[in-house]
């Protein structure tokens, strides 16, 4: 299974930016969506009635900000949205699809914000949806992906020196990753590239994403059984639309 996951920073402007072209292109068994910044009736209607998916909306409660979405192929079993906490609910942070073998869970986590005004906020939120993850692995295996707004370790951004105290690259932020994947969740991205220089998020600003000035924020992590299943992982770099890149991940399942 071809699976992508892509921080739109907005459907609307992706789309005018060449969203639909992509998904034609590309044709994912499964899309994973962040930032949707649209509730129900302001999605505009090609991309809410797509051929081929089956679409899952969890747009935020304020208007313009956050959400999700889910692109499937496959019908699933269920679809479950949000984690249990309202005050992360009502952002439309998560969306988890259950299929016949496995979870698929699409999160854009919380930014901590310029001066980390929302860190307690996402730091509560992480070991929260930690939890949730780890309940639904004791059921079957779990695909998490999405943009996490965390750079995990140096070699995921450019200037990691410069950056120790700011917003997705705090200690607090990291400390969480350190325990996440110390839990046996598993990068899928390091599996297969071990090098720096590999990111996901570009400022707009300083021409940053043409002199690769870059964060790998987003990820696809799986739970520890699947990890032999994983047969590529992998960042698409070239394609615009957003300050994000897609990511994509190719697992036997």
């Amino acid at each position: 299974m071809l699976m992508i996951s892509w921080n739109v920073n907005g459907i609307r402007a992706c789309l005018r930016k060449g969203f639909l072209e992509f998904l034609k292109k590309y044709q994912p068994d499964i899309l994973a969506v962040q930032e949707l910044k649209a509730d129900l009736k302001s999605v505009p209607p090609e991309v809410k009635n797509y051929p081929e998916y089956h679409i899952y909306l969890n747009p935020a409660k304020k208007r313009g900000y956050a959400g999700t979405a889910l692109f499937s192929k496959i019908k699933p079993v269920r679809v479950y949205y949000g984690i249990g906490v309202e005050k992360f609910d009502q952002e439309g942070r998560v969306i988890t699809a259950e299929y016949e073998n496995f979870f698929l869970v699409n999160a854009y986590f919380p930014n901590s914000q310029h001066e980390l005004t929302r860190l307690d906020f996402k730091i509560e939120f992480d070991r929260e949806i930690h939890k949730y993850l780890n309940a639904l692995r004791e059921r079957k295996s779990v695909i998490l992906t999405g943009d996490f707004n965390v750079a995990h370790k140096e070699i995921d951004l450019a200037n990691p020196k410069q950056n120790v105290k700011n917003a997705g690259f705090t200690p607090e932020e990291r400390a969480w990753m350190d325990e996440f994947i110390g839990d046996g969740w598993i990068d899928t991205f390091r599996l297969f590239t071990k090098e720096g220089g590999h990111y996901t998020w570009w400022s707009y600003r300083f021409n940053a994403r043409a002199r690769n000035i870059g964060w790998r924020v987003d990820y696809f992590v799986v739970s520890p059984d699947l990890k032999e299943k994983v047969k590529r992982s992998w960042i698409l770099s070239d394609v615009l639309g957003s300050d994000h890149a897609p990511i994509a991940v190719e697992i036997d399942l």
